[in-house]
């Protein structure tokens, strides 16, 4: 792993990580249990799992590897038509907490490389009840894409509202967020910048959203409301979430990958 923007990357994740961790840990007065995996071809990664008194369950993953994608791979993914050789480096997040006041949410942010290279991510929450803080998010969210590109609050905003969008239920998981894939400009830096943006973003609306609201009192009717919600998040992630099919087609840490599921979910 010794090329430079890989390095790079993989070191702000990591930062990333024991800031997020750190902040958590806080607010819930309970420790991540720390697991590390080795990748099948090179590499590895890091499980920080949670399950507290304000977060019911919750994962901070990294994650830095490298190997050759299958062969059912070629050609889905840029730069893999002459050569299958990948680089990977990453961070992903998902908080279901105990109160059906705070939203479930989920953040990642990744540097990949083959014979292209480009940055992906984005974030997004699933409230169970009204969220009072919607329009703050996403005006938040807007002004931090215009400081980078007039254009990507729109464009990263759709992109997140078609991704996150359960066609057979004719509704979507959550209240969306941003979501970006093949970020790559003429500034490495610049686009760097912005996935740094990204996750700051995240690590400050998480801490301030659970301290805000996880002493509310809730309701068994409203904890009924909130599992419910939780079975439309694991059908997202089992039949579309394409982080974790390419997490298990790359030979990834199947606990790491499954991480994202809620620890309790309803079906009527």
């Amino acid at each position: 792993m010794n090329n430079s923007k890989i390095e790079i990357a993989r070191k702000w994740f990591e930062e990333l990580r024991d800031k997020l961790i750190l902040n958590i840990e806080k607010i819930d007065s309970t420790n991540f249990i720390i697991t590390e995996w080795d990748h099948k071809h090179q590499g590895g990664g890091k499980m920080s799992k949670i399950k507290g008194q304000v977060i019911e369950k919750g994962g901070v993953n990294i994650s830095t590897v490298e190997g050759k994608f299958e062969e059912n791979m070629i050609g889905k993914v840029p730069g893999t038509e002459n050569d299958s050789s990948y680089q990977a480096t990453g961070i992903s997040v998902v908080l279901h907490p105990h109160s059906p006041f705070i939203p479930s949410m989920h953040f990642n942010t990744r540097f990949l490389k083959t014979e292209q290279e480009w940055f992906g991510g984005g974030i997004d929450v699933t409230p169970c009840l009204p969220f009072k803080d919607e329009e703050q998010y996403h005006s938040s969210l807007e002004s931090l894409c215009d400081k980078f590109d007039k254009n990507y609050y729109k464009k990263f905003k759709s992109w997140c509202d078609e991704y996150f969008y359960l066609t057979y239920r004719k509704e979507p998981r959550g209240i969306g967020g941003i979501f970006f894939d093949y970020l790559k400009t003429d500034d490495w830096g610049r686009d760097f910048e912005f996935v740094q943006n990204v996750g700051n973003f995240f690590n400050d609306f998480s801490s301030k959203t659970i301290l805000k609201y996880k002493d509310l009192n809730w309701s068994d009717e409203e904890k009924n409301i909130q599992l419910l919600k939780r079975s439309k998040y694991v059908e997202f992630n089992l039949l579309h979430d394409r982080g974790t099919k390419f997490g298990l087609e790359t030979g990834g840490n199947i606990d790491a990958i499954l991480m994202s599921m809620p620890p309790l979910a309803k079906w009527d």
